[in-house]
């Protein structure tokens, strides 16, 4: 088997569309309307889909009274500069942490979430301590 992309299924497609879009991600399939996409991204693909549809395709309803189970996705996003890409986007994007090294990870990290409120990461691998 080989991962193909990675799908979110998100309560809101337009606004999660409009986000990865703003972000700079070329769309390759879908649109604004469509209630799926695909983007690519580097050398691997990033796909939403409206949540509803994916239960109505399932033939599961949405119980709005349960609770929801702990399904947190986290897409990693490398970049050139963790600092760059938060001063670009800090005043549209709701950052959870400020660009800050983790040693004992190995990399310079931030973190925000996209509309849906999937946990996003960048960062840059740093090799000299």
């Amino acid at each position: 088997m080989n991962l193909t992309h990675t799908r979110l299924l998100v309560e809101d497609y337009q606004e999660c569309y409009r986000f990865y879009k703003f972000l700079g991600f070329h769309c390759t399939w879908g649109d604004e309307t469509s209630n799926y996409a695909q983007f690519q991204v580097g050398n691997t693909l990033l796909a939403i889909f409206d949540k509803n549809q994916m239960l109505d395709d399932l033939n599961e309803k949405k119980d709005e009274t349960a609770k929801k189970p702990l399904n947190e996705v986290v897409l990693i996003f490398a970049v050139e500069d963790v600092d760059e890409i938060y001063e670009s986007l800090k005043s549209k994007v709701s950052f959870l942490t400020k660009p800050h090294d983790r040693k004992d990870w190995g990399i310079r990290v931030a973190h925000f979430r996209d509309p849906n409120g999937t946990l996003i990461e960048i960062n840059k691998n740093i090799t000299n301590w």
